[in-house]
């Protein structure tokens, strides 16, 4: 309700039994109708959303911001990686919503963020504007690695596509909004993650780690690569299907890999 009347989340508690007008009444109905209706997230209506406790623009251009990956940067990915990273990439970075969190976890650092979509980078251009991070977070459009220079980084987080196709056809109604290239990835939901597994240790320094959501889809990695370590992270906020690999386990599996490399 707050964002529709354009004031923010922490308002005083006086304003809180403020009569509304008939305008703003008009406006919340309108939107309470929508989303009943239509089955619109509330992100989209408001074209507002938060992640790690700052606000992004959203729209149906990219996906509304939910990862665990949050909570992660929140506690600055301790007791994952080494030491201060200089380096960060985002790949699939959507809203651009992963990558400002990390600049602001890490202000020393350059964060690359990516994608293939270029509505997608709008958004996040705009995302990295309002944040006044320009300086910080570089969008780059590219199909996964595919465009990206040998870059050594010290920490990849990727959120990419990794709705199955089974999955895909019983998504609930609201998830129709979003672009399905943000959320679709073949049959088993692997085809980027097999990419991205393919490619990420020549794109990371010696001790660099990779970050990786594929959500539901952990159960068809874990059967088709039971021979990778995978490392599966732990959430105190809810959610999983999140691994780590350093760059050492990262080489080591490359066999798995190799025929999915660019």
């Amino acid at each position: 309700m707050l964002p529709s009347l354009y004031l923010p989340l922490d308002i005083p508690e006086d304003m809180r039994t403020a009569r509304l007008t008939s305008s703003e009444k008009h406006r919340i109905v309108e939107r309470v109708i929508r989303r009943v209706n239509e089955r619109i997230p509330v992100a989209y209506l408001t074209n507002k959303a938060w992640f790690c406790g700052h606000e992004f623009y959203v729209d149906e251009r990219v996906l509304v911001p939910r990862s665990p990956i949050g909570e992660l940067i929140n506690n600055k990915f301790a007791g994952l990686i080494s030491k201060q990273p200089q380096h960060i990439l985002d790949m699939c970075t959507g809203s651009g919503c992963i990558a400002i969190a990390c600049a602001y976890a890490f202000p020393e650092a350059e964060v690359d963020a990516v994608d293939i979509s270029p509505d997608a980078l709008a958004v996040a251009e705009q995302n990295i504007e309002e944040h006044g991070l320009i300086h910080n977070v570089i969008p780059i459009r590219s199909d996964l690695f595919r465009d990206l220079p040998k870059v050594q980084y010290d920490l990849i987080v990727t959120n990419p596509p990794y709705v199955d196709a089974e999955d895909m056809s019983d998504l609930p109604n609201e998830y129709r909004h979003e672009p399905e290239l943000g959320l679709a990835s073949g049959t088993d939901g692997l085809k980027l993650t097999r990419r991205i597994l393919g490619n990420a240790a020549d794109y990371l320094a010696d001790d660099g780690v990779l970050i990786c959501e594929v959500g539901n889809s952990m159960v068809h990695l874990m059967e088709q690569y039971p021979d990778v370590p995978f490392t599966w992270l732990e959430f105190d906020n809810g959610g999983d299907g999140v691994f780590m690999l350093t760059k050492e386990q990262l080489i080591a599996a490359r066999e798995h890999f190799a025929i999915y490399k660019d």
